[in-house]
């Protein structure tokens, strides 16, 4: 870094602002007062604010439960609910800006959160009870309404000291959630939550489910109907519907057939490792749109067009690829979730907020996704996905996890795949009237789904930043190793720095 450069940047501290960006890291200032972070967008931050560590004053666990009398019994879940590989606890976090309408005087967010709870487990009450399992390992709900584990919580700063969470490394965010000590093998509450207030007056969600309840829709609309009853609405626009037995398998007479095997697997360097690093990449409108004419203008069809949810996954999975190193002749899987709630006859009801997705699976050995126009891998993926909208592609994805279960063959994560789910259609950062600002940004924390590394997320843009319009941001985990390497193809689509027949 030359010293003019390096003088600007102590000026930026010294006026109390520094810039985050991979290219840039100051050195010589003052001890302990150098931070180095990696975001595609520049964004700059009051320094001083950046001082103390996140520290909360905690209030004693509360247990919500539902304001009503509600049924007693015990729900089955389906055979997609019950895959193992689901049996975690999801956490989410939602970032509100503070109030400054006087005229709605100052509200308690947290007394208001807890209250919508408990009218929302009326119409929600399998999460006020416990998820259990049967003795053939199946898994199902006793609705006993024990409530919800609710924590409260004081923040020692601002959210704009955090950037509203834009960025945030994960211990940070671990500290915005509930994770439920309680939670064991036999029973667990599929539902907590902890409400985080800051000095400004805003404050944050977190929202810890449990994958086996719902998936990403589902957990949508759960947290919509609370935001709705928060908000004074005196029922949920949307009504809760169970119906899990419409999503049950059977077990399969043939052999299973998997897409790939471990024999054929790739292998990575870097793999296996404890080391693993979580990044969120902010790709813009802009980037994406030439990436896609890019590729459109290679394709042989000229009136085919492409997805941002095709073309950037294509990108990202060669990119991963890349930079874990795999062997050439190595196969690597790309799974996409495809929801199948419209695609199946006759559709499932509006409300059904279980697990209803199936795996689209497209396999390639490194050479290939390496060595082909990525044009190509994009029509493989779109391919794949008009494969997975058939009913009996989803009747054998279903039958295929029942024999799975009962047979007790287990998924692990590989570390050299990648499972891509897209939560841009979700209305996560839609416009409600909670009484306070609209949600600005919405952060998932890492959980081990996959070990980790196979699972990646694409995100819609936070409300902070307008030039985002239309951009994806990629949530991604990788052995440390192959971080620095993943950055390099993720500023290559930002910058378009494609080596003409590259891609």
């Amino acid at each position: 870094m030359s010293s003019s450069r390096t003088n600007l940047e102590k000026k930026r501290l010294n006026g109390h602002y520094f810039k985050k960006h991979s290219k840039i890291q100051v050195k010589n200032i003052k001890p302990n007062k150098v931070c180095h972070l990696f975001v595609i967008n520049t964004i700059l931050i009051p320094w001083q604010n950046l001082k103390k560590p996140l520290s909360l004053d905690m209030k004693n666990v509360v247990i919500i439960k539902p304001s009503k009398p509600t049924p007693s019994n015990i729900l089955p879940l389906s055979t997609i609910d019950s895959d193992p590989v689901l049996n975690i606890l999801c956490q989410t976090i939602y970032v509100y800006q503070a109030n400054i309408d006087s005229s709605k005087g100052q509200v308690d967010p947290a007394c208001v959160i807890k209250e919508a709870i408990s009218k929302a487990l009326v119409y929600y009450y399998p999460l006020a009870g416990k998820i259990i399992t049967f003795d053939d390992g199946k898994l199902g709900i006793n609705c006993n309404a024990d409530g919800v584990p609710f924590l409260e919580a004081n923040a020692n700063c601002e959210l704009s000291s955090l950037h509203y969470l834009e960025g945030i490394d994960v211990p940070t965010a671990h500290k915005l959630v509930f994770d439920n000590p309680s939670h064991d093998e036999t029973s667990h509450h599929p539902l907590v939550l902890k409400v985080t207030k800051f000095l400004c007056g805003g404050f944050t969600i977190g929202m810890g489910l449990s994958h086996v309840v719902c998936d990403g829709f589902g957990a949508s609309q759960i947290f919509r109907a609370l935001v709705e009853l928060a908000s004074g609405k005196s029922e949920p626009s949307v009504k809760p519907v169970w119906e899990r037995e419409r999503l049950m398998g059977t077990l399969l007479k043939e052999p299973l057939q998997f897409p790939v095997d471990e024999t054929s697997m790739a292998i990575s360097p870097f793999w296996p490792t404890k080391e693993i690093s979580h990044e969120c990449f902010s790709i813009n409108g802009k980037s994406i749109q030439r990436l896609k004419m890019k590729l459109m203008k290679e394709s042989d069809n000229v009136k085919e067009s492409f997805t941002t949810l095709e073309t950037l996954g294509a990108y990202v999975w060669r990119s991963k690829a890349k930079a874990l190193e795999l062997n050439t002749d190595g196969k690597t899987l790309l799974s996409l979730a495809v929801g199948v709630r419209h695609l199946l006859d006759p559709p499932l009801p509006e409300g059904y907020y279980g697990n209803a997705f199936v795996g689209a699976n497209m396999v390639l050995t490194m050479k290939e996704l390496n060595e082909r126009p990525l044009s190509e891998v994009v029509k493989l993926i779109k391919e794949s996905k008009k494969l997975s909208f058939n009913n009996e592609y989803i009747k054998n994805s279903i039958n295929m996890l029942e024999t799975m279960r009962k047979t007790n063959i287990k998924i692990e994560g590989t570390g050299v795949s990648m499972v891509l789910t897209d939560w841009r259609q979700l209305g996560l950062l839609e416009e409600v009237d909670f009484g306070w600002k609209a949600s600005v940004n919405i952060v998932p924390v890492p959980w081990n789904m996959f070990g980790y590394v196979d699972l990646c997320l694409f995100l819609p843009p936070s409300n902070l930043d307008p030039s985002m319009k239309g951009g994806v941001r990629v949530f991604v985990s990788l052995p440390k190793a192959s971080m620095p390497k993943f950055r390099e193809e993720m500023e290559a689509l930002r910058l378009m720095r494609f080596d003409e027949g590259s891609t």
